[in-house]
């Protein structure tokens, strides 16, 4: 990038970020530290208190609730998180608010002028988002600052902020070009958001032995699901309970809120940011905890519009979960898959987990150099015994075909990138029936 001619709005920015570096992601803290000094964002803590959440599945859903819970109790807030759906504005709430076009803008200029400071250095279009958004958040005066891992842990451009506390929700097998297959070593990535003596919370069952093996080495106080807190029930009525920081004994609850509602969210992820907000000396209401979980909301994950439901669960570890939901939720007609990949993911791993509910399919090409092609997911399909209805050359244009055939007992999942849903969500959105009461949000990962 040249260091005249800024842009003077949020699209042209956009632009010139996705065109300035060669490679989307390039892994590396070195380059974003550098600027990260240049811009004082290494002089002092972010905020009063911070949170990293990384994992393969589950952070948006933890961050939200997170989020949600830390303002029922009267904190104020900031969450950055990635990619976005519909809007770049997204990425970075302040105080439940989507930030506007001119905090966006004053953070790329802030991070444009620092990184032509001495030497210039390249940065990606995530991580001058990244040290945007920090930049933002620090200016914001927050009690709390929730920050979302965008690719691995150890070398995202998130990590070059000492959390607080660590969270790591699951580990699975994604992004295979960047962190490899190997379940462990994946495990250890993530795990490089942990701190010494900072707490690590940990919150599946069947994380890979490597977190908490780098939290040992670290000295970080490791908090486990099912160990130092957990939860009891399912749906409505179930309770969390949980060490505070100075809890010993893994097998005593120090803590506890019973009667909670059932926040249409995985419980597990509700578990982990409640024991999170403990770490980060949180002294949880029942009232607080009940009005949050009630009203939060997560667009895009197991989001049902009518007989639509949208998910962007790309890997077969969130496959696997969205089956589960849905086997719950049986309907009465058909149930047709929407399906658009990209092409570095597993997509038969995403077919045979989702092959049990799905009765017929309608696979749909993606655009872009990753794109993958309706095609190829229809071959994959076909292999797997799938009834392949049609093939879309757009997720619109697949969810247009699909529309026109629906019986009213019929449902539909949209899934597979979050590129899909948020296609299919604005053309949704953008059609005679409005979202209204007609939009109910039932699950995340």
């Amino acid at each position: 990038m040249s260091d005249h001619a800024l842009p003077d709005t949020l699209p042209a920015w956009l632009a010139r970020l996705e065109a300035a570096h060669p490679v989307g992601i390039d892994l590396g803290l070195e380059r974003v530290a550098e600027v990260a000094r240049r811009m004082g964002l290494l002089d002092a803590p972010l905020c009063d208190r911070v949170i990293t959440v990384a994992g393969t599945n589950g952070k948006g859903s933890t961050v939200a609730m997170l989020e949600a819970l830390a303002r029922a109790h009267g904190l104020s807030t900031a969450a950055y998180t990635s990619p976005h759906l519909l809007r770049y504005n997204e990425r970075l709430r302040l105080d439940g608010q989507e930030a506007d076009d001119a905090t966006l803008i004053a953070g790329f200029e802030a991070v444009e002028a620092a990184r032509l400071e001495g030497e210039p250095v390249s940065l990606t279009y995530f991580e001058v988002g990244t040290l945007g958004a920090l930049w933002a958040i620090a200016r914001s005066r927050v009690d709390l600052a929730i920050l979302e891992v965008g690719l691995g842990g150890r070398l995202d451009a998130v990590n070059v902020i000492d959390p607080d506390v660590a969270v790591i929700t699951t580990v699975a097998q994604d992004h295979a070009a960047f962190l490899g297959t190997d379940l462990q070593g994946i495990g250890r990535e993530k795990a490089g958001i942990l701190r010494a003596a900072r707490p690590a919370v940990l919150g599946s069952t069947t994380l890979p032995d490597s977190v908490r093996q780098l939290a040992t080495e670290l000295g970080a106080a490791v908090y486990a699901l099912g160990e130092a807190f957990g939860r009891e029930g399912e749906g409505e009525g179930w309770s969390f309970w949980g060490q505070t920081p100075l809890g010993s004994d893994p097998k005593r609850a120090t803590r506890s809120v019973t009667d909670l509602p059932d926040p249409g969210l995985p419980l597990d992820n509700a578990a982990t940011a409640l024991q999170a907000l403990l770490l980060a000396g949180v002294d949880l209401e029942e009232d607080a905890c009940r009005r949050a979980l009630a009203g939060v909301e997560l667009p895009g994950r197991m989001q049902w519009l009518g007989q639509w439901c949208l998910d962007v669960g790309h890997n077969p570890h969130a496959a696997g979960y969205l089956a589960q939901r849905l086997e719950a939720r049986p309907c009465q007609g058909r149930t047709f898959g929407l399906l658009g990949m990209l092409a570095d993911k597993d997509a038969d791993g995403v077919i045979a987990a989702l092959s049990p509910v799905v009765d017929a399919w309608v696979p749909a090409s993606l655009t872009g150099e990753r794109a993958r092609a309706a095609d190829d997911l229809a071959e994959r399909l076909a292999r797997h015994g799938g009834e392949v209805w049609h093939r879309g050359s757009s997720p619109v244009e697949a969810a247009d075909w699909l529309a026109a055939r629906l019986a009213p007992e019929d449902r539909v999942l949209v899934c597979g990138s979050f590129f899909t849903v948020a296609e299919v969500l604005e053309w949704r959105l953008a059609g005679d029936q409005t979202a209204g009461e007609d939009t109910a949000f039932e699950g995340a990962r």
